[in-house]
């Protein structure tokens, strides 16, 4: 595995005239890396001839007060398994090497942006989308590999690429668990003892919603997912809805999929997660 820490190294190593026809696979992430991951990797790898993994803890993406310096970052241990998992290239630069200028240029989600997590924290995927432009810029990817945990992200990130022509196919990768159901996150690490305890209630209150499918409306679901929530944890809920998905929408078509989605704040971290499904029946596509 080779670790790469500028841009121009990079495009350098990765450049198109320069690969002989194989193929990239890429792995965005900030870090502190965990089975989640690794997953995307394993996906990338069957994929792909060449990996190519970035570790970035991203300032645009943190609002005010929000957790940019308390986010884990263990780097020595991030390159262990990145190498033990078959990644090629590591790219690992500095915020001045990303971000070395500014002109003042913003890119803008849509209304995909403006609820479940985006209602709340206003900027944070105008973040998301400028350094995933400027990685799919340096790397060039062909396929470009994501979690399903973060199901919003993911589709204002397809919808970016869709819209904006941008040459990398988007690959939906399943949310990996632990034993309890808890969805992996390197956020988890800043739960207490009791929340710890506590949070795979959030995966069992979207269970409990997805039942309620197709024989409660969506705004009933919702309350009842609240209710488990707020019974079955200590955690304050930030949200809990039922929209279409990737659109986001309240408007859900029969034929379409839907999203369950949960964000509930605990007392150091917040953490999400989600179901998504046919309306069709109860198969969940996110495991």
């Amino acid at each position: 595995m080779e670790v790469i820490t500028t841009r121009n190294e990079l495009i350098t190593h990765l450049d198109r005239n320069n690969r002989n026809g194989r193929s990239i696979g890429f792995v965005p992430t900030m870090g502190f890396l965990h089975e989640g991951h690794l997953s995307l990797v394993s996906k990338a790898k069957e994929d792909n001839d060449i990996v190519v993994m970035s570790i970035f803890v991203n300032p645009a993406q943190f609002g005010p007060g929000e957790d940019y310096e308390a986010y884990p970052r263990d780097l020595e241990r991030d390159m262990a398994l990145a190498k033990e998992a078959g990644v090629d290239f590591l790219f690992t630069p500095s915020a001045m090497e990303m971000y070395p200028t500014d002109g003042g240029i913003r890119i803008l989600p849509g209304r995909q942006a403006e609820v479940l997590c985006g209602a709340s924290r206003p900027g944070h995927f105008d973040g998301v989308l400028k350094v995933l432009l400027k990685l799919f810029n340096m790397v060039d990817p062909d396929r470009s590999y994501f979690g399903m945990k973060d199901a919003q992200q993911l589709a204002i990130i397809e919808t970016f690429v869709r819209d904006f022509n941008l040459r990398t196919e988007i690959v939906r990768v399943p949310t990996v668990r632990e034993s309890d159901g808890l969805a992996k996150s390197s956020r988890n690490v800043n739960l207490s003892a009791i929340e710890r305890s506590e949070a795979p209630g959030i995966y069992k209150a979207l269970q409990h919603g997805q039942r309620m499918v197709g024989i409660a409306a969506p705004h009933e679901i919702e309350k009842a997912m609240v209710e488990f929530i707020t019974q079955e944890t200590s955690g304050k809920v930030d949200y809990a809805n039922v929209l279409s998905y990737p659109n986001l929408s309240e408007a859900i078509d029969e034929d379409s999929e839907i999203i369950l989605a949960c964000a509930v704040k605990f007392s150091k971290t917040r953490l999400i997660d989600n179901i998504i499904m046919s309306t069709k029946d109860d198969t969940s596509c996110s495991e």
